[in-house]
């Protein structure tokens, strides 16, 4: 989910207006953000101008409040260690902001001079005191731990940086019968083919908008994902039914570059458009739950697994690097738990 920001005025003081898709999870995140206020009469919801939350949502810093010359210097060197790694934009851009935060934190000290301390100082001081997400501060650690390492050539005790406990939540999945009403609301054939190969193949959305139409094989049924997520190719089986779909398609869209292409020729298809899709779809079935995207995927995991498929080829299919990450739809699976007889029923 992508959040966006601003900077505003309101009641003579300089706020950080933030703008989102108004879904409970995301409101709830929002609400536990330190100064978090709604604005009725913006309608909006808006947060303290602070350097930390400036940084969070990507807003420019105070020119006071850079890094030092050594300090601008050395992320230049991280992001083209980054990317002669090959890390992705996104990554690079993630990294490189993350430790831009901490350089900027400690902008008066010597690079050489920063240890683990200062990192358990900078935990406590800044990341813990504005409440920032456990996610987010993963992303920190890491960048500090790869940035010394690599740039200073230091190596930080990464067991003693205090590291926030891993959250387990079980994944969100709809019903078959749900599904079914998602996919077949949608009048327009172009919105209901993209849903349809979301969920028959269990693919992420960016896998979605990158396909090409050469990556359809219709002879073997098939289609080529590649350099996905850990830039990694796989291949999933194409549904016979959304393979006529994607026929009828084709001859009514004729798409030049990408399978599914935006208003201009040759472009991809936003993945916000993407998402005004499924909102449009939901809001058509009358289905109240916060559906995202991503739910598609996880279903279909879900039903794969309820339908007798072997863990071992779900993971190829959703592209998983561990079989512990795909071993998190067991519990999600309602086969096995129906089948448990409940006490109650016995009095």
């Amino acid at each position: 989910m992508k959040w966006e920001a601003k900077l505003i005025k309101h009641r003579n003081e300089k706020r950080i207006a933030v703008f989102f898709e108004k879904r409970p999870a995301l409101i709830a995140r929002i609400k536990k953000l330190e100064g978090s206020t709604w604005s009725h009469s913006r309608q909006v919801w808006h947060l303290p101008d602070t350097d930390a939350y400036r940084v969070q949502f990507g807003l420019p810093l105070p020119e006071e409040l850079l890094p030092s010359e050594e300090g601008i210097a050395g992320i230049e060197k991280f992001k083209q260690y980054l990317r002669s790694k090959r890390y992705s934009e996104s990554t690079t851009k993630t990294y490189s902001d993350a430790l831009k935060t901490f350089l900027v934190f400690y902008r008066l000290k010597p690079l050489s001079a920063i240890d683990n301390d200062d990192v358990i100082v900078y935990n406590n001081e800044y990341i813990l005191k504005y409440n920032l997400s456990a996610s987010y501060q993963n992303q920190i650690v890491n960048a500090i731990k790869l940035y010394f390492s690599t740039i200073q050539n230091k190596s930080m005790a990464v067991d003693k940086i205090h590291r926030p406990r891993p959250e387990h939540k079980l994944p969100n999945v709809l019903s078959k019968q749900e599904i079914k009403l998602i996919l077949e609301i949608l009048p327009n054939i172009k919105h209901r083919t993209m849903l349809c190969l979301l969920y028959s193949c269990g693919l992420r959305r960016s896998e979605l908008l990158n396909l090409k139409p050469t990556d359809i094989d219709s002879k073997r049924n098939l289609i080529l994902i590649k350099q996905s997520k850990g830039k990694k190719d796989r291949i999933v089986p194409l549904s016979p039914k959304i393979l006529v779909l994607l026929r009828d398609y084709y001859i009514l869209y004729c798409p030049k570059v990408w399978l599914f292409e935006g208003q201009q020729p040759g472009s991809t298809y936003s993945e916000q458009s993407l998402q005004s899709v499924l909102k449009q779809a939901i809001k058509k079935a009358e289905i109240k739950k916060p559906v995202t995207l991503h739910w598609l995927r996880h279903s279909y995991a879900t039903h794969l697994l309820e339908s007798g498929t072997d863990l071992r080829y779900i993971q190829e299919l959703l592209g998983h690097n561990s079989s512990r990450t795909t071993e998190i739809y067991t519990h999600v699976s309602t086969k096995s738990i129906e089948q448990i007889k409940s006490p109650f029923d016995d009095l």
